[in-house]
């Protein structure tokens, strides 16, 4: 008895707490395909990804695509190794010898064996049986199942799914996409900081001229600052796992400071969550950013004790 075969089936469900977007993006990833194509995974039917595979292997594309936000399933794949030809546009079906004497007015369709009347397209499983025929002609058994993409337009995306995401994800900063660790986004926001004190010293310096023209250069600085911010944190919710509409907690009184002080202490996770694959190593650079933190701390703490000290002693001089 041969050994069974299966099958990997997509409806365009999405697993717990997945993001729609998201989820594109990493299949567009994983497939090595367009956008295009990606949505038409999503239209609502169950769409056969790959068959054909052994148990081990479903698995393997079982646990990649479910990784990367898709809910799709592993099913028995009934018709594998029956079919002559993996069509992309037709499912494998097997094949049924001709009668021994045909009706001149009728035919017997190349694919599905049913006989009926000659007609250019079958009744029974809706093949066009002259590109059929053709496709056969021109693609052998191996050709013909490798065809996919390149060969229609309606064709599901073919790629090596069971290998896994990337190993690291690919770091945009200015996006509300990916994911940033604890140390990144210290020093993401530490070079915020830096970038943007000459620009609000120079804001300052516009109110010397024009009150309203330094204002308004100063409410379009802190407007980009609190834009940079919010993509900032998201970015550390998601390498924790969380939904970046988690953030407007920030804005709670109480509870935003509590939430705020999390995003420093709770770690991301070690593999790909459905946000993708966890971010690279922390460089040189970001490790001394998101030390100058610890420095304005303590500079910080330094100046609140020894600034009142002083104006006592100012005062006592007096």
């Amino acid at each position: 008895m041969s050994q069974a075969r299966f099958k990997i089936v997509f409806s365009g469900e999405l697993m717990p707490d997945a993001a729609l977007e998201t989820v594109k993006d990493n299949l567009s990833r994983l497939f090595k395909s367009d956008g295009a194509r990606i949505n038409a995974l999503f239209s609502g039917s169950a769409v056969e990804i790959k068959r054909n595979l052994s148990e081990s292997e479903a698995d393997q594309y079982l646990s990649a695509l479910q990784r990367a936000g898709a809910k799709v399933r592993k099913e028995q794949d009934l018709a594998a190794g029956l079919s002559l030809v993996n069509s992309d546009d037709h499912p494998p079906i097997s094949s049924t010898p001709a009668p021994a004497a045909i009706p001149a007015n009728e035919m017997t369709c190349p694919k599905c064996g049913h006989q009926q009347t000659k007609s250019a397209e079958c009744s029974a499983c809706g093949i066009i049986i002259e590109k059929f025929v053709a496709r056969q002609a021109m693609f052998g058994d191996s050709a013909a199942a490798d065809a996919g993409p390149a060969t229609t337009p309606y064709a599901t995306p073919k790629a090596a799914v069971a290998e896994s995401l990337p190993e690291f994800s690919e770091l945009k900063v200015f996006t509300t996409d990916g994911r940033i660790g604890r140390l990144r986004y210290l020093a993401w926001s530490m070079g915020l900081l830096l970038a943007c004190m000459p620009v609000f010293a120079v804001a300052a310096g516009f109110f010397a001229v024009s009150e309203i023209l330094g204002g308004l250069l100063m409410a379009l600085v802190g407007i980009a600052v609190m834009v940079a911010g919010i993509m900032f944190g998201v970015q550390r919710l998601h390498d924790i796992g969380w939904s970046g509409w988690l953030l407007l907690l920030s804005l709670v009184p109480v509870v935003g400071g509590v939430f705020s002080l999390l995003l420093f202490i709770i770690p991301g996770s070690t593999e790909a969550n459905r946000f993708g694959p966890p971010p690279p190593p922390n460089s040189t650079a970001v490790k001394v950013l998101a030390a100058l933190w610890l420095a304005v701390i303590l500079i910080s703490i330094i100046a609140a004790i020894a600034l009142p000290a002083y104006m006592g002693y100012a005062d006592a001089g007096l």
